[in-house]
């Protein structure tokens, strides 16, 4: 005689409405799949209740938000540091046609029996090469700042994520034992990441790094403004 079936776990997916769009499939194709699970399954008592159906959907669109809003702010992160490579390029580019110049108006002046005009007058390209390098890192400076502020939202995002993913979890497990007045556990998640970020010896090197890239911009400004000096006088 044959072994009736057993009944087999499924786990089932709640179609998510994309853009305030309806969800395909609907409800009604969830309770099917929730039945088919059997009464004393978790689904079947989460189909059986419309507060804990509710809050299973509300917390897997809010799943689907946190996701695209991650993917979004990737793209800004990648946008930012390819916008700062491209002005560091432009950065050493500059200063390398400046000395490149002002090494050729050097050798024209010496040509000219002429040199200590030139060399009075260092002032003017120095100026403007600390003028044009001041605006270039203040550039870089503000892509920087935005690739960061980008990247503690998506750190914070994920931590919301992982809070998320643990609720759901936790709901899916218990069925219609869960508590509706529980919510995921976001402020643990974000007190970690202040605490961390917040610590005081921690917090020069955070600094440090996450301007490092303007520091060493404004040390070759400063070092190549006496280079007019030295090479129109030398």
């Amino acid at each position: 005689m044959a072994e009736p079936a057993k009944n087999e776990a499924h786990v089932v997916e709640i179609p998510v409405a994309v853009d305030g769009g309806e969800a395909s499939g609907g409800e009604e194709a969830f309770l099917d799949k929730a039945a088919a699970a059997g009464e004393g399954h978790p689904l079947g008592e989460i189909a059986a209740s419309e507060g804990h159906l509710l809050l299973l959907k509300l917390w897997q669109r809010e799943e689907d938000r946190l996701g695209r809003r991650a993917c979004a702010l990737e793209a800004r992160m990648d946008a930012a540091r390819r916008d700062a490579f491209y002005l560091c390029a432009a950065f050493l580019a500059f200063h390398g046609l400046s000395l490149a110049l002002l090494f050729a108006a050097s050798v024209v002046a010496a040509a000219a029996t002429s040199p200590s005009a030139a060399c009075r007058r260092w002032w003017a390209p120095s100026s403007l090469s600390l003028a044009a390098s001041l605006a270039l890192a203040a550039a870089v400076q503000l892509r920087v700042g935005a690739y960061w502020r980008a990247a503690a939202r998506l750190r914070r995002d994920r931590g919301d994520a992982r809070a998320l993913a643990r609720a759901v979890q936790e709901l899916r497990l218990k069925g219609a034992a869960f508590d509706l007045s529980k919510e995921p556990q976001y402020g643990v998640t974000r007190a970690k990441c202040a605490s961390v970020e917040g610590a005081g010896l921690w917090a020069p090197l955070r600094w440090f790094r996450q301007n490092v890239v303007t520091a060493c911009l404004l040390a070759v400004a400063a070092a190549a403004l006496p280079s007019g000096k030295f090479i129109l006088c030398a």
